[in-house]
Formats: C-alpha cells, structure tokens, sequence
C-alpha cells in the first residue's frame, strides 16, 4: 500500500453529509488508509429560496464536489444515493456504495394525527413525496420545504403545519428523529433512499482499490435495479418517480416495487414485481418500460410541460 498518499473526501457541510463522510472516514482508517476531509458548500445548500426542480439542474447537490473532484482538489465525494443523478460525469466513477440503512419515508408531526382525518398543511421539498401524499390525501396542501435536515426541522417547529416528510434514515443518521413520527410504509421511496455512495475518479487505482473494500453488494444490486428503473423512465430529479428493490434470502429472489404518478397525485402507475436473483440486471429496465407502455410515456410528457411553466 502507498502509505504517502492520503485520500481526501469531499463532502458538503451540512451535518448529515459530514456525518457521511466520517463514517467512510473511520472505515478507511480501519483498513489503515490516511484520510482528510475537506467540506464544500453546495449550490444546492446556498440557493434555498427556490423549489430543487426549479434550478432545473439534477445533481445541484452533487455538482460542486464533482468539479473538486474534477480539477484535483478531493479524491472520492460521499453523497447520499438518491441525491445522485443517473449518468455520472465523464471521468467519475461509483468506487462503492456503502450497507443501506432504513429505507422509509416518515412524517414527523406535533403531537397530534387528527389532521389525517380532515385538512391539513404538509411540507415537503419532494415532488415524488408530495405526489404520492396528495394521492392518499387529496384534501391535503402540501407546501415546498427546503434546506438541510436540520433547517428542515426547525422550519417545521417554527411553522404552523401540521407535518413534514423526511427520510427516516438522515433523521437516524444525526439523532434528529423524534418520538412524534409515523411510518410512511404506504409510500415508495426515492430510488436509493438510504444508501450511502461514494465516487471517485476512474483513473484513480489506488483510491478506487482502498474504496472497493466498502462495497455492499446487495445494496449495490438493489440501487441499481432502482436506478435503472428512474433512469428507463428519464426522471433526472423531477418527476415524481417511487423504487424500491428487496433481495429476499428465502426464496433467492428480488421483489420491486415502482411508482410513478402525476405531480398532483390523482393518476398513479404502479408495479410489483419478483424475480429469480439471476434476473435482476434487467428488472428495473423491465419494470420502467412496462409502465412507459401503461400510460407512463403520456404522463411523462404532461409533466415536463407542467414543469416548463
């Protein structure tokens, strides 16, 4: 091993990313690499005061780390997977994706679930979250909740909504979750939720020999099928696109579930599907197509022109 070289990550500032990046920071060192952190603040952190898919760009999360990346000053970034857009950069590569952690949507409310009864005021920055709310509540507001978790969370604290929807696994990460929750098992995730990945630069051998040992493979089947899936369907960031892949040990099997629906919840296109293991580098390519061909192609189209507006 070159044990001169010390492996830099790049990481945004926020706590849950700097959270990420120690934890591959203690797995590195643990193999014996040295290691520096060196923190970048995002477009995507810096511009709150508009809705994600109005900056029009997938990967604002993931774009300034890239170009660290890029021009030499980091060796591998650490982001949260489905803040990932589908094609990677030229010269970046997936060097790992790390064991998953919970999957589920949550809502954190205040006390209080009546509101699921009659009207209610929901915050979400999410289409695919706002989507799928509004389909089960069609009497539901939902409003655009922006920034980091933590600012999230005091927004939420601070205003008179009834609930907010996070993913259960950032609030874990940063011990943010609190006891007023429900499970959202109702709602299928973003494509990757709860995964952690980390990219490097392809030319890089010794970075990606240190990172590969990172690598989960069950996670890595599993986001990969999701992610093929949204990338069939050309969701980038923008529509409302749900994913979820289970490998089951039993049966040697993977079950997935898709979704996609109208931005304002009232048409939905759903798909279930269990595979032998053998046949998952096709399933979410499969699984996208079927739905294009149910509808999802002149949905699809819908959306991106409600966009535009």
């Amino acid at each position: 091993m070159d044990s001169k070289k010390t492996i830099r990550i790049g990481t945004r500032d926020s706590e849950l990313a700097l959270w990420q990046a120690h934890t591959v920071q203690k797995k590195l060192n643990d193999l014996g690499y040295k290691t520096e952190i060196i923190a970048v603040k995002s477009q995507g952190d810096i511009i709150l005061d508009k809705p994600l898919y109005e900056l029009g760009i997938t990967g604002i999360f993931t774009k300034t780390l890239d170009i660290a990346m890029i021009n030499g000053q980091v060796d591998i970034a650490v982001h949260s997977m489905k803040d990932v857009p589908t094609a990677l950069p030229i010269g970046i590569v997936q060097a790992a994706v790390l064991e998953r952690a919970n999957t589920l949507d949550i809502l954190v409310h205040k006390g209080n679930l009546e509101f699921l009864e009659g009207n209610a005021t929901i915050a979400t920055g999410s289409l695919r979250r706002q989507a799928q709310w509004l389909n089960k509540y069609p009497n539901h507001t939902v409003v655009d909740l922006r920034g980091n978790v933590n600012t999230r969370m005091q927004k939420l604290n601070e205003s008179d909504w009834s609930g907010a929807v996070f993913a259960a696994a950032g609030l874990e990460r940063i011990n943010l979750k609190p006891t007023d929750f429900i499970n959202l098992d109702w709602m299928i995730p973003a494509p990757a939720q709860g995964a952690m990945v980390v990219v490097a630069m392809g030319n890089d051998d010794f970075t990606l020999d240190a990172v590969s040992q990172l690598n989960d493979i069950e996670t890595e089947i599993c986001t990969y099928v999701e992610r093929q899936f949204l990338k069939t369907l050309e969701g980038g960031c923008t529509a409302p696109i749900g994913a979820l892949a289970r490998y089951c040990e039993l049966e040697d099997s993977f079950t997935f579930k898709g979704s996609l629906l109208s931005i304002d919840g009232k048409q939905k296109l759903e798909i279930e599907k269990i595979v032998p293991v053998g046949e998952w580098k096709k399933l979410g390519f499969n699984c996208a197509n079927e739905i294009l061909e149910k509808g999802g192609a002149e949905l699809l189209k819908t959306i991106k022109e409600s966009l535009k507006k």
